[in-house]
C-alpha cells in the first residue's frame, strides 16, 4: 500500500487500527473472550474451554505470521516493542509476567478485559485504567523536570545486567539457525501453529462452541491484521518508497515541513496488538493537549477496543454501570491495577500484547512471559480460593502452600490445609 504523502498513510495506519480494534472489542464482549476468565475456568472449574479458544488465537496469528513473513508482507523483527531484540530480558519477562497475571486476578481482567469492561459500563475499570496508564506512562517517560524514569528508579540498576545478550535475536528461528532464521521460523511456525490447532479441535466439547471458535478465530485474525497494516504502508518519494518509519527518520531531507509529523517514530514501527504501553500512551496524549501528532498505533487501539464493546453493549442492551461494592474491593483493584501497570511494561506487555502478538514472533521472551502471567494468575485464584473457603484457619502462607502443592510444585506433606 502506497500513498503519496506521509499524513494520508499515517492516517490509514490510524483509522485501521481503530477500525479493527472496534472489531475486537465487540467481539470479546459478544463471544465473552477473556484470557483472565480461561485461567479461572481451568484453576476453579477444571474447564479447559476457553483457554482453547485463547491458544486458537494464539495459532491463528502464529502461523499467519509465520507464512506473511516468509513473502515479505509482515515484518516483525522491526516490531514496536521489539519482541525479537537481541537481548533476553528474561528476568523481566518472568517477573512482568508474575506481576500482571497477579494484578489482572485482582484487578478482574488483563488490559483488553479492562477495555472490553469500560465499554460495558464499568466505572472500577476506568480506574484500573488510569492508575496503569499514570504507571505505565513514567515506566518509560521522564517524570516532570527530571531525567529518571520509574524502571530507572526500581528495575535498570540490578535487573537489566541479568539479561542474555544474543547475536542474531532471540526468537526461536535466529537462536536455532541463524543462517536461515527466516526460513527456520516458517517451519517452526507452521508445525507449532498446527499442534496447536490439533490439540484444539481435539475437544468435542470445544467444537460445538461456536462463540469461543469465533472469538478466537477472530482475535487471531485481528491480531494478523494489525501486523500486516502496519507492515505495509509506504510512502512514495520521487518513485522510491519509504516506511512510515524511514519516512520519520528522514523527516528533515523528504519533507518541506514538520506539519504532520508525529511527536515519535518508534510507534511507527511494524506492530500489533498490545494494551499496557498503549495506555501510557494515552496518559501522554491527554496530558499534552490532545494533539495529533501524539496519536498512535497504540491508542487508537485502546478507543477503538472501547467503542466496539459499547457499542455491542448498547445494540444487545447489556450495558450496565457498575462501582466498587466495598472499600476492599476499591483496594484490591488499585493494587491490580498498579501491579498490571510495573509487570506489563516490564514484560513487554500484556495477554494479547505477550500472549499471543509477541508469541506469535516466536520470541523466546514472548513464551516466558506467557507462562509467567498464566502462572501468577493461577496461584492468586488458589490463595483466593482457599482464603474463602477456610477464612481465618488459613494464612496467606498456607494458602499458597497449599495452592502449589495442588499445582504439584511443592510436595503433598506440606500442605496444612486440606484440598478443595
Amino acid at each position: 500500500m502506497i500513498f503519496a504523502d506521509f499524513i494520508e498513510a499515517h492516517s490509514i495506519l490510524l483509522w485501521a487500527t481503530f477500525a479493527l480494534a472496534f472489531v475486537l472489542g465487540a467481539v470479546a464482549n459478544k463471544t465473552n473472550f477473556c484470557t483472565m476468565g480461561a485461567v479461572s475456568d481451568w484453576v476453579n472449574m477444571g474447564d479447559f474451554g476457553r483457554m482453547r479458544g485463547w491458544l486458537l488465537a494464539i495459532a491463528v496469528a502464529m502461523l499467519g505470521v509465520a507464512l506473511l513473513e516468509n513473502i515479505g508482507l509482515v515484518d516483525a523483527g522491526s516490531a514496536f516493542p521489539p519482541y525479537r531484540g537481541s537481548q533476553l530480558i528474561w528476568a523481566e519477562n518472568i517477573l512482568g509476567g508474575l506481576l500482571f497475571g497477579i494484578g489482572m486476578t485482582l484487578g478482574s481482567g488483563c488490559g483488553n478485559k479492562t477495555l472490553v469492561r469500560i465499554g460495558g459500563g464499568n466505572l472500577k475499570s476506568v480506574l484500573v485504567l488510569a492508575i496503569i496508564g499514570v504507571i505505565a506512562y513514567y515506566m518509560t517517560n521522564p517524570f516532570p523536570d527530571s531525567d529518571q524514569t520509574l524502571f530507572g528508579l526500581l528495575f535498570y540498576d540490578w535487573i537489566r545486567p541479568l539479561a542474555i545478550s544474543t547475536e542474531n535475536g532471540q526468537d526461536l528461528g535466529s537462536l536455532l539457525n541463524a543462517e536461515n532464521a527466516l526460513g527456520t521460523r516458517l517451519v517452526l511456525g507452521l508445525l507449532i501453529g498446527a499442534a496447536i490447532l490439533v490439540f484444539v479441535f481435539k475437544c468435542a466439547d470445544f467444537r460445538k462452541n461456536r462463540d469461543q471458535i469465533v472469538g478466537g478465530l477472530l482475535v487471531g485474525l485481528i491480531v494478523l491484521g494489525g501486523w500486516y497494516i502496519s507492515s505495509n504502508l509506504k510512502v512514495d518519494v520521487d518513485g522510491e518508497a519509504y516506511s512510515l518509519v524511514s519516512y520519520y527518520d528522514e523527516w528533515d531531507m523528504l519533507s518541506d515541513d514538520e506539519e504532520g509529523k508525529p511527536a515519535q517514530g518508534r510507534p511507527l514501527s511494524p506492530q500489533s496488538f498490545t494494551f499496557i504501553n498503549p495506555m501510557g500512551q494515552t496518559f501522554g496524549y491527554v496530558t499534552g493537549g490532545l494533539e495529533r501528532a501524539l496519536l498512535t498505533f497504540g491508542i487508537m487501539a485502546l478507543i477503538g477496543v472501547i467503542a466496539g464493546s459499547f457499542l455491542w453493549s448498547l445494540v444487545t442492551r447489556s450495558l450496565r454501570l457498575e462501582w466498587f461494592s466495598s472499600v476492599k474491593d476499591f483496594v484490591t483493584h488499585v493494587v491490580g491495577a498498579t501491579l498490571m501497570g510495573f509487570g506489563g511494561v516490564l514484560a513487554l506487555g500484556c495477554t494479547i500484547g505477550q500472549g499471543i502478538t509477541g508469541v506469535s514472533t516466536l520470541a523466546v521472551g514472548s513464551f516466558l512471559a506467557l507462562i509467567s502471567i498464566i502462572f501468577g494468575s493461577a496461584i492468586t485464584m488458589k490463595v483466593q480460593y482457599y482464603k474463602l473457603v477456610y477464612e481465618e484457619e488459613a494464612s496467606f502462607v498456607k494458602a499458597l502452600v497449599a495452592g502449589l502443592a495442588d499445582m504439584k510444585l511443592l510436595p503433598k506433606a506440606l500442605r496444612s490445609l486440606d484440598a478443595v
